[in-house]
């Protein structure tokens, strides 16, 4: 059986969720009762998951409290040209469609439903979820709060922000230094500044009552540089969509 030898050297933190979306789902763990459990193999520091997979007389699966199962889009095996892309060039998916939901959580005396409904086209937090094969397809069992937001097109600068979510579209790469030289794609560094699009309904309080966000839409903001889940939409540009508490100042 072929090996591959994973190295230190050749995985750099950008890489992570490509390793990360590298779960063995062709493997298949033959159990007594049915269900294979989740595999964990550690490399120096290195997490390499498989999925669950549910045994086919299994017919359902009943999320419980405030989770959500969602069926994963199918990955891009081909560019817009039509040219086969390898496995490690496949972008990891970070959205699909709602199956079926939990019966809610309780915050003080209020009952807290599900954001989201079946059959919404959702996308998620990209290291969400615990992900089972489940009727010959990949499904991702994950929290209502790990849901980013609602894409009603199939365009981004369309998704509906749930939560404490908010929907950036990033400010433009400088091309060019102060001083008129230009800037190759790898020395341009990514912008932490953006306008506000989108925003979620808000947070909860100790209560279960939503608290709205104190973020408005046109805004021009600063955001953490690490945070949220970064798209790009059918125009060429640039979002991002990323909880309120990581927006760290209002520019004007």
């Amino acid at each position: 059986m072929a090996t591959s030898q994973l190295t230190a050297s050749s995985i750099s933190a950008r890489n992570l969720a490509s390793f990360e979306g590298l779960r063995p789902s062709n493997l298949k763990f033959g159990s007594p009762v049915g269900v294979s459990l989740v595999s964990h193999r550690s490399f120096r520091g290195l997490v390499v998951k498989a999925a669950t997979t549910v045994a086919p007389k299994y017919t359902s699966i009943k999320p419980l409290g405030d989770r959500v199962l969602v069926k994963i889009k199918t990955v891009e095996e081909k560019t817009g040209g039509g040219i086969l892309l390898p496995t490690s060039a496949q972008t990891k998916p970070q959205g699909g469609e709602v199956v079926a939901v939990g019966e809610g959580k309780t915050i003080g005396k209020t009952k807290v439903g599900i954001s989201v409904q079946t059959g919404a086209e959702v996308v998620y937090s990209k290291y969400a979820g615990t992900e089972v094969e489940f009727n010959g397809s990949k499904h991702l069992i994950l929290k209502d709060d790990d849901i980013v937001g609602i894409l009603e097109t199939e365009d981004v600068k369309d998704l509906k922000p749930l939560n404490d979510r908010v929907l950036i579209k990033v400010a433009e790469v400088e091309e060019m230094t102060p001083g008129g030289l230009l800037l190759t794609e790898a020395s341009k560094e990514k912008p932490s500044i953006g306008t506000v699009i989108a925003v979620g309904p808000g947070t909860l309080d100790e209560e279960g009552n939503k608290k709205p966000l104190s973020i408005s839409e046109g805004s021009t903001v600063l955001y953490s540089k690490y945070a949220g889940n970064d798209f790009k939409g059918k125009d060429g540009s640039e979002y991002i969509a990323l909880r309120a508490s990581d927006v760290i100042a209002i520019l004007s």
